[in-house]
């Protein structure tokens, strides 16, 4: 287990030697014609830019993302953001004791808990085509896939389980839709959920980084995981053609907006419901993690945040106030 302190730990100026996950290595050259490395770096917290100005090229040559490096760096800032500035950088060996699973995130909910929740959720379906059909798509290698991949590389639910605790976080806004709208289809509500993002199974790697697969990049979370219910039930007798639509239309609608990568904007009622559940537990997420990690110094403001299209206030905990209140008694 590695032992060191997290990059969203230092403050601006610090030296650190530090074990980091590599997820972006390229060269660039500045406006003088001087090339540096540029490069991103992870650990458990976060992700963090870095550069490095000499002395890289046998590094260079041999590194690709993905790789453990150890790194001696200061923390730095450019334009309001952390960097690190590195001065020496290697590939990790056997004998530094180090694994990707040092460095990936993952959910803070019990893994197991999620899996029976998922389970009984799944076995509460009424309409039994549906349930046969979510039985079918999930053999036991798939659904290994999905209790573990993250929901996204960076944005939201971006850590191993994530897609998971995020389904069960939508099935959870849907039912309460249900509760309060009872001519909703709970069953199509719930299946539709399940299988919204199913296709990430597919479209995200996470076994030593998060990023995408070629498949990802190709053809998309969206299409893959129509493509599976459309080839699924093929193999369920008599699933009705109706039905089968109505899931593949909340699949392919349930981010919203064509702008949004959604091939058709949602067009009915169970349709809009999974579309603003998926944003309210995505954004809630994303949000909430912004806050927890990107303070910047004394402010009670995060940095630009470039999907979110604004910095994001974080609220002053009691540890600031009380702080205040000492510093001006």
């Amino acid at each position: 287990m590695l032992n060191q302190k997290n990059i969203t730990e230092f403050g601006v100026g610090e030296d650190a030697h530090l074990f980091l996950l590599l997820t972006k290595i390229e060269k660039k050259v500045t406006r003088a014609g001087k090339e540096f490395l540029n490069l991103e770096l992870r650990d458990i917290s976060g992700t963090i830019s870095a550069k490095m100005w000499d002395g890289f090229d046998v590094f260079s040559h041999s590194a690709k993302e993905g790789n453990i490096t150890k790194v001696d760096c200061k923390f730095d800032e450019y334009n309001g953001t952390p960097q690190l500035i590195i001065s020496r950088i290697r590939i990790a060996n056997t004998s530094d004791n180090v694994t990707h699973s040092d460095f990936l995130p993952r959910s803070k909910r019990d893994l197991e808990e999620m899996k029976t929740e998922w389970s009984e959720l799944v076995g509460d379906i009424t309409i039994l085509k549906l349930k046969e059909l979510i039985q079918k798509i999930f053999d036991a290698d798939t659904k290994e896939k999905y209790f573990n991949v993250p929901a996204g590389k960076v944005w939201h639910h971006a850590y191993i389980h994530g897609l998971l605790e995020h389904t069960l976080e939508i099935i959870k806004i849907c039912k309460t839709a249900c509760d309060i709208h009872p001519e909703l289809n709970r069953d199509l509500l719930v299946a539709g959920a399940i299988l919204h993002d199913f296709g990430k199974v597919e479209e995200l790697a996470y076994e030593t980084n998060f990023d995408y697969t070629d498949k990802g990049k190709l053809i998309g979370h969206i299409v893959i995981a129509a493509m599976q219910i459309e080839e699924k039930a093929k193999e369920v007798n008599d699933f009705p053609e109706a039905l089968k639509n109505q899931l593949i239309h909340l699949v392919l609608s349930h981010q919203g907006k064509l702008e949004h990568a959604s091939p058709v904007i949602p067009k009915m009622p169970e349709a809009v419901v999974l579309y603003h559940a998926d944003e309210l537990s995505a954004k809630s997420n994303a949000y909430l993690n912004v806050a927890k990690n990107d303070r910047q110094g004394n402010s009670n403001w995060s940095n630009f945040i470039r999907l979110a299209e604004t910095a994001i206030y974080i609220p002053p905990t009691e540890e600031d106030e009380s702080l205040k209140e000492s510093l001006f008694d």
